[in-house]
């Protein structure tokens, strides 16, 4: 579990982020959803360590990572998978060498070990024997498994994603879904997405938080979602037609 406790954070005179708690459960998906300069983008900042935070708490199983010593940051961010948004893939490297490097970073693994482990990553995003291609070869739904299967080759507690479906076409955003859920529960990590996608909103929110202008102004499941009275939320939920129509229903 993540727990994040009257968190604050200004840049500037900008407060982007006022007095926020919330607890993101372990196994399972946990949405941070909210318009574009809402704070959700600055909230996983925050929780990948990114942003220092002005003052509040930030607890990974009972660890305030705020208040860790370098050493100990280290090794708790060994935790933590992130998938960017945009992947963040490097260029130079293979699909092998991508999804291996954190493993050459962190671990004293021999390489045979850790072609064992991006081979079984690999398998489980669905791209067996791709380890060769080049990052120039992938298709956006490729870079984005790949990037799963880098974010995943630690074995982590926590899994972190922006923005996942970003650039994506509808099909392609639901195999992504389906497969953040998937390793979610088979692993039950404790994940957090942070999105304004509502098709993953409806496809796989377990526990969601809408923040608007730098608070959670409503939390719960997708079925509370739908049936929910508080006006913000619905004026940014439904104001595509197919949402609207989704409320009468």
């Amino acid at each position: 579990m993540i727990e994040i406790k009257n968190i604050n954070k200004s840049f500037g005179d900008n407060n982007v982020l006022k007095n926020i708690s919330f607890k993101f459960e372990k196994g399972k998906t946990n949405l941070i959803i909210g318009e574009s300069g809402s704070g959700k983008t600055t909230l996983l900042r925050i929780l990948i360590g990114l942003h220092d935070i002005d003052n509040g708490e930030v607890l990974y199983d009972g660890r305030d990572f705020t208040r860790l010593n370098t050493k100990d940051k280290r090794k708790l961010r060994q935790e933590i998978g992130v998938l960017f948004q945009k992947g963040a893939l490097y260029d130079y490297m293979s699909v092998e060498e991508n999804i291996m490097f954190p493993l050459t970073m962190f671990t004293n693994q021999s390489y045979e070990e850790k072609l064992q482990r991006v081979n079984d990553c690999l398998e489980r995003v669905n791209l067996k024997n791709n380890n060769h291609l080049s990052v120039s070869e992938l298709s956006g739904g490729m870079v984005k498994r790949v990037s799963i299967a880098r974010a995943i080759v630690m074995q982590p507690k926590y899994l972190l994603c922006d923005e996942p479906n970003s650039g994506l076409d509808p099909k392609t955003a639901i195999i992504i879904d389906n497969l953040i859920q998937e390793i979610t529960l088979e692993s039950n990590i404790t994940t957090i997405v942070n999105t304004h996608d509502m098709n993953s909103v409806m496809e796989i929110g377990q526990s969601i938080a809408y923040i608007n202008n730098g608070e959670i102004c409503w939390s719960g499941s997708k079925e509370e979602l739908i049936e929910n009275n508080n006006k913000q939320l619905n004026d940014f939920v439904f104001a595509s037609k197919l949402f609207k129509r989704l409320k009468r229903n």
